[in-house]
């Protein structure tokens, strides 16, 4: 990954290489942490903005709150930080945004009500998630052996550190048989949500996706849906089955890293013509212009730092 030079740790900037905790961090042992992922984009007119900042912002604060951690910070104070730490690391072409609440050194064990809460941001540039190639050409997807973890087994409306251990396994399951990322399902059968992405799928021209029932309250989904909506694209919130993505007319995945990304393929399956199709092209440009600050009705999203 690309270093930059500071990293935001508890109200002082850090240098990068400094950055560290301690062995006995009770997030280290136990996962209860939060974490939130923000992208900042070069726009149209030369200057660089965060997208919808207050808005990750906000969820990373009701994560922490889920999980039980009081965070010593305001949501104003955060935001921020964010706009410094990209100043200071003169990130003026984009950079992705890595804030983390996390548990830190001082107490052992399950109860964790004594460990100080730590927070820490850091931010670097890094390109498309899925690979520059994948948001022209489609990735393929497969439908992971494991379920999303249920609510009823933990905190999973929270972008919470624990939870990623299920997207990382699934992830891996995927890569190593050849695919480009996981789709798992919920606990009962239905399609819940890629490894770290929002899906979608196209039929008879109508915009599908799963509800948050189980899944993550995606920010870059409800932006995506908000544009389907100005186009006149029909959007429906329901369940899905695999065997309805096998036959849907296209497919893609959202997210502030994967962005809008085409799915061409899924378990062996090709989507549609196996390309990037005509809704999905249509709302891939429309958020990158929607971040580029091209769209004015969307222009209030944007937090300029320059």
């Amino acid at each position: 990954m690309d270093k930059a030079n500071y990293i935001w740790m508890d109200g002082k900037f850090v240098n990068w290489d400094d950055a560290k905790v301690h062995v006995l961090t009770h997030t280290l042992h136990y996962g209860n942490g939060a974490i939130e992922g923000t992208k900042a984009y070069k726009t149209a007119d030369g200057r660089c903005a965060i997208f919808k900042l207050p808005e990750h912002t906000k969820r990373l604060l009701n994560s922490s709150k889920m999980t039980l951690m009081n965070v010593p910070y305001t949501l104003e104070e955060l935001n921020q930080a964010q706009v410094e730490l990209l100043q200071k690391n003169e990130l003026f072409e984009g950079a992705y945004i890595r804030p983390l609440v996390y548990l830190g050194y001082g107490v052992m064990g399950l109860y964790h009500k004594e460990a100080p809460v730590k927070v820490s941001i850091s931010a670097w540039k890094w390109g498309a998630y899925l690979g520059e190639e994948g948001l022209k050409r489609g990735i393929r997807l497969k439908i992971s052996s494991m379920t999303r973890t249920p609510n009823t087994s933990g905190m999973g409306k929270a972008k919470a550190v624990a939870n990623y251990l299920n997207s990382q396994m699934a992830k891996y399951e995927a890569v190593e048989a050849g695919y480009d990322e996981a789709l798992l399902r919920d606990d009962q059968g239905y399609i819940a949500e890629a490894s770290g992405a929002c899906f979608f799928m196209v039929r008879d021209g109508k915009l599908i996706s799963p509800p948050n029932d189980n899944s993550l309250e995606s920010i870059t989904q409800q932006t995506v849906i908000d544009l389907a909506e100005d186009m006149g694209i029909e959007v429906v919130r329901r369940r899905i089955t695999r065997e309805e993505i096998y036959i849907a007319d296209e497919a893609f995945l959202t997210g502030t890293a994967a962005e809008v990304t085409p799915v061409r393929e899924v378990d062996a399956r090709i989507i549609g013509s196996g390309s990037r199709g005509e809704i999905t092209e249509r709302l891939q440009s429309a958020y990158f212009d929607v971040v580029a600050g091209k769209n004015e009705k969307y222009i209030h999203h944007l937090t300029y730092i320059n």
